[in-house]
């Protein structure tokens, strides 16, 4: 498992960059202009595109900033507090199987690539987090301070 400070910069930025890429990829992909050319579908079709559109830039803007959470926290911007606490990159819906078959195939390529991004997001963060949680330590609760302090 992986804990906060071995996710180093290095493979952050390398995550972010492979990120916008794939971000600026599904921008073009779901632009209106890139729609208005697929003019001769249906309507179940265009359902969805929408529908995918939403669920797939959906997917990359929690990614992306989940990277810049990261990115914010290596660079001394967030504390390893503020970065546990608001930082958790969350599941995200998978692509609609019985409306993906509508869609043309490079564009279910892309939300396919889109899926394995996250989830490497998904499984990086589930790690680090599940390693931070081993070694927490078992401090007492504020009555169980208290208490103590009382005593002696």
């Amino acid at each position: 498992m992986t804990s906060p400070a071995s996710i180093s910069s290095r493979i952050i930025e390398g995550l972010y960059c492979e990120a916008l890429v794939l971000t600026d990829e599904v921008r073009s992909a779901f632009a209106p202009s890139a729609a208005a050319n697929r003019s001769d579908q249906d309507d179940e079709a265009t359902v969805a595109l929408s529908c995918e559109a939403l669920r797939t830039t959906t997917r990359m803007m929690q990614a992306v900033a989940w990277l810049l959470n990261h990115r914010a926290f290596l660079a001394g911007e967030l504390s390893e507090f503020q970065l546990r606490r608001y930082g958790q990159l969350h599941p995200c819906a998978s692509a609609d199987p019985a409306r993906l078959p509508l869609l043309p195939p490079e564009m279910r390529e892309l939300i396919g690539e889109t899926e394995r991004f996250h989830a490497r997001l998904m499984r990086l963060d589930a790690g680090w987090r599940s390693q931070a949680a081993d070694q927490a330590v078992d401090l007492p609760n504020p009555p169980q301070r208290l208490h103590g302090r009382a005593r002696g």
